[in-house]
């Protein structure tokens, strides 16, 4: 769970890092919020990557993330605006089983 947090926190860091120093954007805790939706995603992935975790249970999970954030991001800055967080975070979460595909154990953590 630790490294998890860790990852979510690193992810969030470094997406935001890449965010406001390339496009220089105005809006400093949009920028924040889509930074946190793939620092979640990538914590998420790593947390979610165990054998004992069921697939039906990371879709539902996955699933529910994927809503809590279109629910604070529309509450935040609209429903326009939150849309492209959950794609950030399917995109990530996706990314990260296909990368954990290639290898013989199935798992970035093994």
């Amino acid at each position: 769970m630790k490294k998890a947090i860790l990852y979510t926190i690193a992810g969030t860091g470094f997406s935001f890092a890449l965010q406001y120093l390339l496009y220089n954007s105005p809006y400093i805790y949009l920028d924040l919020y889509y930074a946190f939706a793939f620092g979640l995603a990538w914590g998420m992935a790593y947390y979610l990557d165990s054998g004992a975790i069921s697939l039906f249970k990371k879709l539902g999970i996955s699933l529910l993330a994927m809503g809590l954030l279109v629910l604070i991001g529309s509450l935040a800055f609209g429903l326009e605006l939150a849309i492209p967080s959950i794609l950030k975070f399917s995109m990530v979460f996706v990314a990260y089983y296909v990368i954990a595909s290639f290898r013989n154990s199935k798992s970035l953590r093994k």
